[in-house]
């Protein structure tokens, strides 16, 4: 089992960058895929992106692509989103999430975090 906790939300002005991050708990972090998620006011939770238990592989929704880059550090349990070029269509809470195992199921989610972007 593991625990997700999400922060580095915040305000900021369209164009402008945040690095969101995600810190999990428990000694099998590098043998979970994780991803990030979010959910705008009114609208259904989306998937953001995807990296793989080791970080070699990474998969981007297309209206993130160039703008977000998603990392981890399994020396410090760590999963990081890093937001540049910000648009107001990217506000929204933010979660991440972890899964093992074949079905690709996302079976963790943190508390989320709030990512505010003005226009």
């Amino acid at each position: 089992q593991v625990q997700l906790v999400e922060s580095g939300g915040g305000l900021v002005q369209a164009g402008g960058s945040l690095r969101l991050s995600c810190a999990a708990s428990g000694r099998t972090f590098s043998t979970y895929f994780m991803a990030w998620f979010r959910q705008a006011p009114g609208k259904e939770r989306e998937f953001v992106a995807r990296i793989n238990s080791i970080g070699s592989v990474k998969y981007y929704i297309d209206s993130v692509k160039g703008r977000f880059t998603i990392s981890r550090d399994n020396a410090k349990n760590t999963l990081y989103l890093q937001m540049n070029s910000l648009k107001p269509e990217d506000t929204a809470v933010y979660y991440c999430a972890a899964g093992q195992g074949a079905s690709g199921k996302y079976n963790y989610w943190g508390q989320g975090t709030q990512v505010t972007v003005s226009s």
